[in-house]
């Protein structure tokens, strides 16, 4: 599959700012961090990167706007599309010297009727430590580099690991969590937890988790990993079913057998 242009500006970006995030990590006892909320801290690294990323991007689609994790919402052209960016995402693995963690860019269509926005078009997460690079775009499939993914083909849970993330020091909802897992937990082959949801999502969209499920998440966490696994041949929707462009304060994705199967499995434990 030959890579488009706009993708080719997506990974050009990712690599640039990579690279200086494995500096940063080589060094990571010497960053300066700051709190910005409750385990929610922020490194100079953070910051450099999103700032390698805005300027990057902003050059090769001056007219487009973004949605930032560090610095919120820049307002570009109504009518042309924006980056939603996530420039480390996985920043507490970062900070303790656990080399799980990526960056991620995602292309979203403003809708036709001008009111909000509308699908992702175009994704790429970057893994700098192992330099894996996953991109996919809209009707074109999700790619590892040249290599296509698709989401696994197990059907059965008692086959299927399953990734998650766990809520942590006033961030996201310890009942809720409890009764899914309750209600997953023993019936699956496995769960993991490795704190980066954008590596979750494109895991599962390269078969290597089975399904996913978190809730609590922003847009720049999942925008790009809903891509991916929808062109991978997965399902992602919140915990209704519904599939928006971009899930992020419910996320549950896998392929359809086992989404099917996990969707109900979350309604039960919810309804209890």
């Amino acid at each position: 599959m030959a890579v488009s242009g706009l993708i080719r500006v997506m990974e050009r970006a990712a690599r640039k700012a990579g690279a200086r995030l494995r500096r940063d990590f080589g060094e990571v006892e010497h960053l300066q961090v700051s709190r910005k909320g409750p385990a929610d801290f922020v490194s100079k690294a953070d910051r450099a990167a999103e700032r390698t990323l805005y300027d990057e991007l902003l050059q090769a689609r001056p007219d487009w706007g973004f949605l930032l994790e560090e610095a919120g919402e820049i307002e570009g052209d109504p009518t042309k599309p924006r980056w939603v960016i996530d420039p480390l995402d996985g920043t507490s693995n970062f900070l303790h010297g656990i080399p799980h963690f990526a960056i991620s860019i995602a292309a979203q269509e403003p809708r036709l009727d001008g009111k909000g926005w509308g699908d992702v078009v175009a994704a790429v997460i970057y893994q700098p430590i192992t330099d894996e690079t996953y991109w996919a775009e809209k009707t074109r499939g999700a790619w590892l580099h040249d290599a296509r993914l698709r989401v696994s083909s197990r059907r059965h849970l008692d086959e299927a690991l399953i990734a998650t993330g766990i809520p942590f020091a006033g961030a996201g909802d310890p009942n809720e969590w409890v009764k899914i897992y309750a209600e997953i937990g023993p019936k699956v082959a496995g769960i993991r937890r490795f704190g980066a949801a954008s590596l979750d999502l494109a895991w599962v969209a390269a078969g290597r988790f089975d399904g996913f499920w978190e809730s609590n998440l922003q847009p720049w966490d999942t925008a790009a990993g809903c891509l991916l696994v929808r062109e991978a041949g997965g399902f992602v929707s919140d915990w209704r079913g519904r599939s928006d462009p971009i899930c992020a304060a419910q996320v549950l994705a896998g392929n359809d057998a086992l989404h099917s199967r996990l969707h109900k499995l979350v309604v039960g434990a919810l309804k209890s």
